[in-house]
């Protein structure tokens, strides 16, 4: 009987790849993914079977993996943490006998964060404004809630086509409770090839360089920049 890992391969770069992630790979027989996060990371791939699907093939690739595994051991990879809205749930929800195993890897926020200094030092939250599976009137409560609670927030799927407002009407709920000078950080394809970044304050943000390779984090009541770093205070200065 063969084993399913399934697999977050963090940001799309080897270099940042966990070692478990990268002994699972070379372990498994066949990996399974979304055909761009194979092209990732095709350099572990070369002596491997592969299936892939296009976007919206997440059930296809689950029902796939979970028949492949029983004889072989099967990789199904994502990219960020596979927890983190990526395949470990479905898989799970799917699953009967076979036997699993969740590899966790760098989520799009802890690398953006990574790039633009240490916003997420303090109590913050990931928010998906993609409406595919979520009512955007949901989307909106979630950003309200956590906004007023002073979370630090990352937006992940910040922008499409399909939705273009979306962002900037968060954008505007979020600034009910913050300060003017509240940073707000861009960051485009963090720890991959072609990363940059953009630093805001919530008042001049402009949602027109987001796109949906784009993660958002704004800061929260305390979070400020310092020599162009963003920064959010645990408040350890503090401690008696």
């Amino acid at each position: 009987m063969g084993k399913l890992r399934v697999i977050g391969i963090g940001p799309g770069s080897i270099e940042n790849m966990s070692l478990r992630a990268l002994k699972a790979i070379e372990d498994s027989d066949i990996i399974v993914g979304y055909n761009k996060y194979i092209d990732m990371i095709k350099v572990l791939t070369l002596d491997k079977e592969l299936y892939s699907t296009g976007m919206k093939g997440e059930e296809a690739r689950c029902k796939e993996a979970l028949s492949l595994c029983k004889d072989k051991n099967v990789a199904l990879i994502s990219t960020g943490d596979a927890g983190i809205y990526g395949m470990a749930g479905l898989i799970l929800e799917l699953r009967t006998n076979e036997e699993v195993e969740i590899i966790p890897g760098i989520t799009a926020s802890s690398a953006a964060g990574s790039v633009v200094g240490a916003p997420l030092m303090h109590d913050n939250c990931n928010i998906s404004l993609s409406d595919l599976m979520t009512p955007y009137e949901d989307i909106k409560k979630r950003v309200k809630l956590a906004a007023e609670g002073d979370f630090v927030i990352s937006l992940y799927n910040p922008k499409s086509k399909g939705r273009p407002y979306y962002l900037r009407e968060c954008i505007n709920i979020i600034k009910e409770f913050r300060e003017d000078s509240t940073p707000v950080a861009v960051v485009r394809h963090a720890l991959r090839e072609g990363q940059n970044y953009k630093l805001f304050t919530i008042q001049n943000f402009d949602p027109e360089v987001v796109d949906m390779m784009s993660i958002v984090i704004v800061g929260n009541s305390k979070s400020y920049y310092k020599e162009e770093q963003f920064i959010t205070p645990r408040g350890y200065e503090n401690k008696s």
